[in-house]
């Protein structure tokens, strides 16, 4: 690859002029001044839905009552939040567990940044899905997060990894896509044929969530996050930036969140898909009991105050759910031990 070995400073580190997306990502998010290590954290530069609304919390700690019953409600539970950011979803649930399950509770937060100052001293922070654990692991906006390498065909319809130049996002085709790259291009986005389609490799987000999979014992493992399927992947993919509330365009200087949509249908093939649940947030939300319903009006006059809270709620409740928005968010659920039914068919509270 030209000018590979060309070196340039940026952020406070050094890295190639021309380099992979993979690489570049890896360096932009996780590296000594990368994204992630910023300090006003994820929540300063975007809205997931652990921030719109505490019914998320409320939904998970819900989720997490299901998993316990179908458990058998073991001697140690685990609640393992993958991408935890600062602790907010973990904190949210831990607010809304009944006593008799958080004095079972061990919650853990995967992150690679530090740990946040003031968290909750219940709250373990690690790097890595803790080993061998039995309860509920969440993994909400993770995975898009995962550096892949990103293709694109040339004049001639062949299929070349992305360079990128990190200072400013400048790219250029590298060497032809190859080897489990390529079979992985065949089977789950193929590109070949017009020039300039692209397509986000997502074998290594395949990689990372058997990976997270593999570490519970017993339980339910949940990825949230931006999707497609096979028969509507994206013509030019869907790598982006986010920088105080705003898509950008995704330069991997590490000033600006990069990620793009996941192919959960993939990660799911990579864990057994036939015993995976794929479906959308606002059937597993609605699910899980959380629904849009406005009070009825006669409330406004019977009982202002609980009007005004179930209106908020019902508000709430519609952006979570909402088509084109937050709804259409992808939920793949993947039971370890344990019947998805047992979870995703209960009542709320039963």
């Amino acid at each position: 690859m030209a000018d590979q070995a060309t070196a340039t400073a940026y952020g406070g580190a050094v890295t190639t002029r021309w380099q992979g997306w993979r690489q570049a990502t890896e360096t932009a998010l996780y590296g000594p001044n990368g994204f992630f290590h910023r300090p006003e954290g994820p929540a300063g530069h975007f809205t997931t839905s652990v921030h719109a609304s505490p019914l998320y919390a409320a939904a998970v700690a819900e989720l997490l009552a299901r998993v316990d019953r179908a458990l058998g409600g073991p001697r140690e539970l685990a609640l393992v939040d993958v991408g935890a950011g600062r602790g907010e979803l973990l904190t949210g649930v831990l607010e809304r567990v009944p006593a008799g399950l958080a004095g079972r509770l061990t919650p853990y937060a995967v992150e690679r940044a530090a740990r946040p100052e003031g968290l909750d001293p219940r709250i373990r922070w690690c790097t890595e899905p803790p080993r061998g654990v039995t309860g509920l692991l969440f993994a909400n906006e993770w995975l898009d997060n995962v550096p892949v390498e990103v293709a694109e065909t040339d004049q001639h319809g062949m299929p070349r990894y992305v360079l990128v130049r990190a200072e400013d996002g400048a790219e250029r085709h590298g060497e032809p896509v190859t080897g489990a790259d390529a079979e992985w291009l065949d089977h789950w986005w193929p590109i070949s044929g017009a020039p300039g389609a692209r397509a986000e490799i997502g074998r290594p987000r395949d990689a990372a969530w058997a990976e997270a999979v593999g570490s519970l014992a017993r339980g339910l493992a949940v990825a949230v996050d931006y999707a497609h399927q096979r028969a509507t992947r994206p013509p030019f993919g869907t790598l982006t930036g986010h920088r105080a509330g705003r898509a950008v365009d995704p330069v991997p200087d590490g000033t600006c969140d990069l990620t793009s949509h996941v192919a959960l249908d993939a990660c799911a093939a990579a864990v057994g898909d036939a015993a995976c649940l794929l479906l959308s947030q606002r059937d597993a939300l609605r699910a899980l009991g959380v629904g849009g319903t406005r009070p009825p009006l006669s409330q406004a006059s019977s009982d202002p105050a609980s009007y005004v809270r179930a209106l908020a709620a019902a508000s709430q409740a519609a952006e979570l759910t909402a088509a084109g928005g937050l709804g259409d968010f992808g939920w793949l659920v993947r039971p370890v031990g344990i019947e998805v039914e047992a979870v995703f068919t209960a009542a709320p509270g039963s």
